[in-house]
């Protein structure tokens, strides 16, 4: 009974938070994640090399998506079905061995940008040879490119709800004025270029949120880093429920229930639609809502509710 609370805490530890991890996460991908990141551990192998290694295997996703071959389809999605448990060990072992570092971050956000930046280029070649017309480049470029703000957006709530959570949580969540400071404290080099890379990505998470920007200015002026326990509730009650309902559809699990199917079907331009249409209506629809959230927030703090 002993050993079995200790793993289960130690699980625990493994993860950003409960709160932030969908059901499929939560119950297959992390618990498989643990188990290799406890393996992994007592070895040489650092959280960067498995997010390295995790970028190569999704990508080798896209290579098998170009054949519209259904032994080639299966491949591809089992290598990016691992390629997601490996992107999960990558945090997980940084946390059980305190190897957590900005750069691993980084990487860490890259790695899923790359696996489906080359899955559209394959499906545009899919779909050239088969029809004969290089246009199909143009959806598969704005499939790209909504993918990125995508996953941007919803790495940042994300974030934003661990800075709710507790102030250990949420320590990654940063605005672009600190990470301007950070950045010029840096010598020149591949870190520093990647960091720069980094403000252009949370410079467009602030140009989004306007609202988001100005509840979390009147929370720093009025609270600090001290915020009422009854405003860190109100905010994760809100927060969880959008994330269920539209930030999870966002994300790698949501995305995928879609991509394997027209995969396996064979209608990859399907996906394009998907990407292009749906997933930024949800966008559109979850910061239009979460902004709405911020405004009541701020109305509340301003009206002295919590305290």
């Amino acid at each position: 009974m002993k050993k079995v609370k200790r793993i289960k805490k130690e699980f625990e530890l493994s993860l950003k938070s409960v709160e932030t991890e969908n059901t499929l996460d939560l119950y297959f991908y992390r618990p498989l994640g643990y188990w290799l990141a406890c393996v992994f551990r007592d070895t040489k192998i650092t959280p960067n090399m498995v997010t390295v290694i995790s970028i190569f295997v999704g990508a080798g996703s896209g290579h098998l998506f170009y054949f519209n071959e259904l032994a080639c389809s299966l491949t591809g999605i089992l290598l990016l079905i691992l390629a997601n448990l490996l992107d999960c060990v990558d945090g997980q072992l940084a946390r059980l061995t305190g190897q957590k570092s900005e750069m691993g971050r980084i990487l860490d956000g890259v790695a899923g940008d790359i696996w489906f930046i080359l899955i559209y280029v394959a499906f545009a070649l899919q779909l050239t040879h088969a029809f004969g017309t290089a246009w199909f480049f143009l959806p598969a470029t704005f499939s790209g490119l909504s993918h990125l703000v995508q996953a941007n957006i919803t790495d940042y709530y994300k974030t934003l709800h661990l800075y709710f959570v507790s102030k250990e949580k949420g320590h990654e969540f940063r605005n672009l004025e600190q990470l301007k400071a950070q950045q010029r404290t840096m010598k020149k080099g591949l870190h520093k270029f990647f960091y720069a890379l980094y403000e252009a990505y949370t410079g467009l998470q602030e140009q989004l949120t306007p609202a988001l920007q100005q509840l979390m200015k009147t929370l720093c002026e009025q609270y600090g880093d001290d915020l009422p326990e009854s405003l860190r509730q109100d905010f994760r009650r809100q927060s969880r429920r959008l994330m269920k309902r539209y930030i999870d559809l966002l994300t790698f699990n949501g995305r995928t229930i879609i991509l394997f199917a027209v995969v396996l079907s064979g209608h990859v331009w399907v996906y394009f639609i998907y990407e292009g249409i749906v997933l930024n209506m949800v966008l559109w629809i979850a910061v239009r809502k979460h902004e709405k959230m911020c405004r009541r927030i701020g109305e509340k703090v301003a009206s002295h509710a919590f305290g």
